[in-house]
C-alpha cells in the first residue's frame, strides 16, 4: 500500500466509524411473508411480496436538498391543494432550515403529495400500509413480534414521549431487517394511509369512517391488545393528503423487479 493509499484508508475509516459518512438513502430487503394486520383481511393475513425499504426516514437535509432542485415543492411556491398552510412552517425560507429544524431529524410537515413526489424522484415510491405495517411488526430480534407485550409495550411508550420528531434519525433501535426508527421518531405516510376508511357518498361509507373513533371500531380488530396499531390506523384516519403535521415523516420504499 502507498503512503497516499494508507492516508486515504486512515482517514476513510475514521469518517466511517464515526458515522460521518453515514448514507441516509440506504436501502434493506424486506423479505416476503405474511402477517395478520389490524384491519383489513381475513384470519389468513395478508401476503407482502420483496421489497426495499429506507433504512432510515428522509431527514430535514435531504428535503432541503430535493427542493432546491424542484422549486416547485418550495414553501413559497407549493399549491394548497398538495400543501397545507402548515407545509415547512419551521423552516426560516424556502431554502434555509429553521433554528428548531435539525437537519439531521425526520423531516415532518411534509404533505402525502409531496412525500409521493420526493421519492418519486428518487426511482422510489411511498411503502403501502400493508409493507409498512409489515415490517414494522419487526422487534430488534424477531421478525413478527406482533404478540410480544413486552415489544408492543415499548412502542405504545415511545408513542407517549414528547417531540420525538426533534431527535435524529437513528436515535429509536434497528430492527430485524436493519430498518431504524420504525417506531417512537415519527408517524409515516404510506401510499394508501386511508384506503381502510374509504371515503364517499354511501351510507355505508360513512359509517366505516365513523366507527374507527368509537368502540364499535374494535369488533372487526384482528388483536384487541395491539394498542399501538389501534393509534396508528386512527390517526391515518384523521388526515388528509395535504397536511402537514409537525409529527409526520416518511421513508421511501422500492419494488423489486423480477
Amino acid at each position: 500500500m502507498t503512503k497516499i493509499g494508507f492516508c486515504f484508508w486512515i482517514v476513510f475509516g475514521f469518517l466511517h466509524f464515526n458515522g460521518i459518512s453515514q448514507n441516509n438513502s440506504e436501502m434493506k430487503l424486506i423479505k416476503r411473508g405474511a402477517f395478520v394486520p389490524l384491519y383489513g383481511s381475513d384470519s389468513n393475513g395478508v401476503f407482502v411480496k420483496d421489497f426495499l425499504l429506507d433504512v432510515y426516514p428522509v431527514t430535514n437535509q435531504q428535503y432541503l436538498d430535493f427542493v432546491k432542485k424542484y422549486p416547485k415543492w418550495k414553501k413559497s411556491k407549493v399549491l394548497r391543494l398538495f400543501a397545507d398552510e402548515n407545509y415547512l412552517n419551521k423552516w426560516q425560507n424556502d431554502t434555509t432550515l429553521g433554528e428548531e429544524v435539525n437537519s439531521e431529524s425526520a423531516a415532518t410537515t411534509i404533505s402525502w403529495y409531496a412525500a409521493k413526489n420526493y421519492c418519486s424522484c428518487q426511482g422510489k415510491r411511498l411503502p403501502s400500509m400493508d409493507e409498512w405495517e409489515y415490517a414494522a411488526t419487526a422487534s430488534e430480534t424477531k421478525k413478527n413480534a406482533q404478540t410480544d407485550s413486552i415489544f408492543n409495550q415499548k412502542i405504545i411508550e415511545g408513542y407517549e414521549i414528547p417531540k420525538t420528531y426533534r431527535n435524529k434519525i437513528g436515535s429509536t433501535f434497528k430492527n430485524y431487517w436493519g430498518i431504524w426508527d420504525m417506531h417512537g421518531l415519527v408517524w409515516e405516510w404510506t401510499s394508501d394511509f386511508n384506503s381502510v376508511l374509504i371515503s364517499g357518498e354511501s351510507r355505508q361509507d360513512v359509517d366505516t369512517e365513523r366507527n374507527l373513533f368509537c368502540g364499535s371500531a374494535a369488533i372487526n380488530a384482528s388483536n384487541l391488545m395491539d394498542y399501538a396499531a389501534f393509534m396508528r390506523y386512527a390517526f391515518r384516519g384523521s388526515i388528509k393528503a395535504n397536511y402537514g403535521i409537525q409529527t409526520l415523516g416518511f421513508r421511501c420504499a422500492k419494488t423489486i423487479k423480477k
